[in-house]
């Protein structure tokens, strides 16, 4: 059979793996800006992610006004006292506090991400029964963007202690649209190949094969 696609020798699946070793959640950012251009290319790049019906749901906002930005981070920080509070009752507080939970502050990039939620596009195949299939999408091509900016240097954190409604408002996007995620990007502080929770104690990687179940 003659192969018509690229071939993937050891030594790019060397390299993949290594991508994947040292993709991570960052958290400390240097504030210096992108190189122009660079932001578009992860994007169009992250847009190669698969989804359901090829209905391509993600909307990517890029959050630059000072006034949305701030309204960002006051939503985070009430959202963060509760979720504090509900470690400090699970003997968790200190923990909790040692750890820096956004990068909202000195990443150069905010970007928030919604899915459509009745794209004309993809005629609705695949999703009739499994509609969550297309934010299922959207994370798809979040992922696919955390690889994409790592290959290039840059690093990404995903804040999820926020409140999702207050988001909405204040990035004034179609009430329909569902919010899956608020990203950080810029280039990171500091490069680890092991979780800042896991170094800071927190929870610890489990080996691949526990958690296989076969029957």
């Amino acid at each position: 059979m003659t192969m018509t696609g690229p071939a993937f020798d050891a030594h790019f699946r060397e390299k993949l793996h290594a991508l994947l070793r040292w993709r991570r959640d960052v958290r400390h950012f240097r504030p210096d800006p992108l190189p122009p251009g660079l932001l578009d290319q992860l994007l169009d790049e992250a847009a190669l992610a698969p989804s359901v019906g090829l209905s391509e749901p993600w909307r990517w906002v890029v959050v630059e006004d000072a006034a949305r930005r701030t309204a960002i981070i006051d939503n985070f920080k009430t959202a963060n006292a509760t979720a504090l509070a509900e470690q400090v009752a699970a003997g968790r507080g200190e923990n909790y506090v040692r750890l820096k939970l956004a990068g909202l502050v000195e990443a150069p990039v905010h970007l928030a991400v919604f899915a459509e939620p009745d794209p004309v596009q993809g005629g609705g195949l695949g999703r009739r029964t499994m509609p969550e299939t297309l934010d299922y999408s959207v994370a798809m091509a979040i992922h696919t963007l955390w690889l994409v900016a790592r290959a290039h240097g840059v690093g990404l954190g995903w804040v999820s202690i926020l409140a999702p409604d207050a988001v909405n408002r204040a990035l004034d996007v179609p009430a329909a649209w569902h919010f899956i995620g608020y990203l950080c990007l810029g280039f990171p502080r500091e490069d680890a190949e092991t979780p800042e929770l896991q170094r800071e104690g927190w929870e610890q990687r489990q080996p691949p094969a526990g958690t296989r179940l076969l029957r």
